[in-house]
């Protein structure tokens, strides 16, 4: 068990001390569950855990009608499990989104759900887990469910950690009904969340996770009407709680490997990586990813040509990430989150990367030359951030790029390239490298892409021939058009791919069309491979459907070593890219508005701070959608839009405004020589402004003001909106992504298989 932890450092007690602090003696003294308790036992739920704590009219209350409100409010929306911060010095603490009686109520509800589903079937599902505090203790409450409940659970040996993107490829692979894994990816290290895999390997969906959700529900149900409701557990070392197979899959790498060979990894890119004379440094945040990707780097033959950071495995990620103080000098515990990308202003109002200044880059970087490439991971190692050493003389070349640096000493300088411009990169040579072999004129291809993500990867594609599918942000939406895809390729292979997209156009992919890069602007992409992959039962894929940053290591580490062999430096091959393609769109932007500090400690505070952020997250949402659903339904002119929002932003310059859709789960706005969306968090109290096109400063503008905008209706805006459809705005754009989601569906259930044969010959 990991209560009673010890902080490492003097910032990590300073964390530890506040949330002793503001934790009542009532619940360290309440311990709801006990792990240490190794036998099957039963946890009782009752009718009184349901309401609020009143340490005198209901000393036994946990408030669990409220956190399930929360709860399932965020499942109906989430882009990346479900998630929220939890108390890491007492996770039995049901004041917190994320805590052991909740998660313990989801598995009781999936183990059901499934049970209904599958009567009578061999279940066996997958569970894994990154570093983040008790993450090893929900991955056991999981188990011990499930296997109470007869279903089989695989599990590393001790429990160890794998990767995301792992675990949803084994339980493709395996022909799993599924896995959970447990992590909150680059957020902030007192945050955690559980991320739902169905037997695709893919993240639920909405509807996927309400069945759960209902579920809860009726448990609820039965304790009100019964008084309780026991939910048991197997004995740790139950026979259902399986290390055995994963030991000999060695987690899955050598699976893996094959997996790679297929597609990165083809020989072009290893001997490649093979002929590098200088070292590529990867920064391992958290210290999870070391323990997979270095076998694997290892399986490939490769691994010399890497030098690692961080691979000691640390839930507060090696202080990545944290100050002693918060954006505006006030003294206070303030985690920017482990995103190397995150932009913020100093007091000065200046621009700085806080997470890559928290790295010491000054200091564990002095020994490298220039032209060194640093690949940054996240903990569950899913995204990836390229940056390199470059000379301080290539500023300005830098600036007019609208490639982003941060001084590592007064000769050398740190680039950093947001997603947009690295994965542009990635694509490009993918595709040189697919000509090279004579492969890329054999199908035709095709990219899936979120709408945030950049307009130059569009215009990139068109210049290739390539085609576009542009879905709404998260992963989970980029393997629904993969599964669609498939349905299609299998249902009838000689007629063309169509498939329709968020924006409601038809896109001819061709005929048995191959994937040639899926990926959003957050930092997490896949490739396909160039046959289609198949599960041990038969099972189809055209990729996998999670984001690896294995994947975008290989290609990334490959086209280092091109790049070095013709001198050239990653911001000189974009320019080159650029320059090729003609691209129009060179910059892109991401205004990140948060509205409340997610690392408070008091609950009750971040309870209420986040309400009122959420509050003005969906203002600022509203505004915008209710002008993508007026239009939608012709209910007001483009031209009636421009007038309103020039009244809104006299600053700002809508003349060349094209249209105003809804994406999703957010409102775009294209105009001739840009886009700018913006999209309220799914899963926090933030806004997210992005922009993509050929002035910087401009989208950097109009993001910053649009994003930041209070969403106040002023005299135009009510003069041509009907106010009733401002108030139902949410619901009929909640139903027209739904429409997306289904239409053309690939809704074949999923066959349980005969494991004796598959699992069995392993």
């Amino acid at each position: 068990m990991t209560y009673n932890m010890k902080p490492t450092t003097n910032l990590e007690k300073e964390l530890f001390d506040a949330v002793e602090t503001k934790t009542p003696q009532y619940i360290k003294e309440n311990k709801l569950i006990d792990l240490d308790n190794k036998n099957e036992f039963v946890f009782t739920l009752k009718k009184e855990h349901l309401d609020p704590y009143d340490e005198q009219k209901n000393p036994e209350g946990l408030n669990l009608k409220e956190w399930l409100d929360s709860y399932a409010k965020e499942a109906e929306v989430s882009t990346a499990g479900i998630r929220g911060p939890q108390n890491i010095l007492y996770p039995y603490d049901t004041r917190f989104p994320i805590n052991m009686v909740g998660i313990m109520l989801a598995t009781e509800a999936k183990a059901l759900v499934a049970q209904e589903t599958y009567r009578g079937a061999e279940l066996v599902k997958l569970a894994g887990s990154e570093v983040r505090y008790n993450s090893k203790d929900f991955l056991e409450l999981i188990a011990r469910i499930q296997a109470a409940h007869g279903i089989k659970t695989l599990v590393p040996k001790d429990r160890k950690t794998i990767p995301i993107w792992m675990a949803s490829f084994l339980a493709f692979k395996l022909d799993l009904l599924g896995g959970e894994y447990i992590t909150s990816s680059h957020g902030i290290s007192v945050k955690n969340a559980t991320k739902d895999l169905n037997s695709q390997g893919s993240q639920y969906l909405p509807e996927e996770s309400m069945q759960f959700v209902n579920k809860i529900r009726w448990i609820f149900e039965q304790a009100e009407k019964n008084g309780q409701y026991e939910i048991r557990l197997a004995a740790n070392d139950c026979p259902l709680i399986d290390e055995s197979l994963m030991e000999k899959l060695d987690d899955g790498v050598s699976l893996y490997k094959q997996y790679l060979l297929d597609g990165v990894a083809k020989d072009a890119n290893l001997n490649l990586i093979k002929e590098l004379n200088e070292k590529i440094v990867i920064e391992n945040v958290g210290g999870s990813a070391y323990r997979t990707l270095s076998r694997i780097l290892q399986s490939l033959g490769i691994e010399k040509h890497f030098d690692w950071l961080n691979i000691e495995e640390d839930p507060f990620f090696h202080s990545i990430g944290k100050y002693a103080v918060d954006p505006k000098g006030n003294k206070t515990f303030y985690d920017y989150s482990v995103d190397a990308t995150v932009i913020s202003k100093n007091e000065q109002g200046q621009s700085w990367f806080p997470v890559i200044k928290s790295m010491h880059y000054d200091e564990k970087l002095r020994d490298y030359p220039v032209s060194t490439v640093v690949l940054i991971t996240d903990p569950d190692h899913d995204r990836l951030t390229i940056t390199q050493i470059e000379s301080a003389e290539k500023k300005d070349y830098l600036e007019k790029l609208g490639v982003d640096y941060v001084e590592i000493d007064e000769n050398r300088i740190l680039t950093v390239f947001t997603a947009n411009q690295s994965f542009l990169l990635i694509m490009d040579f993918w595709a040189e490298q697919l000509r090279k072999e004579n492969l890329f004129d054999r199908h035709p291809r095709f990219i899936i892409k979120t709408t945030a993500s950049a307009r130059s990867w569009d215009e990139w594609a068109k210049r290739n021939n390539i085609k576009v599918v542009n879905v709404p942000v998260g992963f989970k939406e980029i393997a629904n058009i993969m599964k669609k895809v498939e349905k299609q390729i299998l249902d009838n292979p000689e007629k063309d791919v169509i498939i329709t997209d968020i924006f409601n156009n038809d896109v001819n992919l061709g005929k048995n069309p191959k994937l040639i890069f899926a990926g959003e602007e957050s930092g997490g992409m896949i490739i396909g491979s160039e046959s289609l992959i198949e599960s041990l039962a038969g099972r189809k894929a055209v990729a996998m459907r999670e984001k690896s940053a294995t994947e975008a290591i290989v290609v990334a580490s490959a086209l280092t070593s091109f790049l070095s062999k013709q001198g050239l430096t990653l911001s000189e091959y974009l320019n080159n890219v650029f320059e090729k393609n003609n691209i129009i769109s060179k910059f892109d932007i991401r205004e990140d508005i948060a509205y409340y500090n997610e690392s408070e400690p008091d609950i009750e505070k971040l309870k209420n701070d986040k309400k009122a952020g959420e509050a003005k997250r969906t203002k600022n949402d509203l505004f915008y959608l209710t002008l993508a659903v007026s239009k939608a339904e012709n209910k007001i002119t483009l031209e009636q839009i421009k007038e309103i929002l020039s009244s809104t932003f006299e600053t700002l310059d809508f003349n060349n405004l094209i249209d105003v859709k809804f994406v999703g789960d957010g409102t775009y706005m294209e105009f001739e020589d840009k886009f700018i969306e913006i999209r309220p968090s799914g899963t926090d109290a933030k806004t997210k402004a992005y922009g993509a096109g050929s002035d910087k400063e401009d989208i950097k503008n109009f993001a910053k003001i649009m994003g930041n905008y209070s969403g106040d209706l002023n005299d135009v805006y009510k003069k041509y909106i009907d106010l009733k459809l401002y108030e139902r705005a949410k619901s009929d754009s909640l139903d027209s992504y739904a429409r997306f989601t289904e239409k053309d569906a690939n809704n074949t259930p999923f066959q349980i298989p005969d494991y004796s044969k598959t699992l069995g010959a392993i």
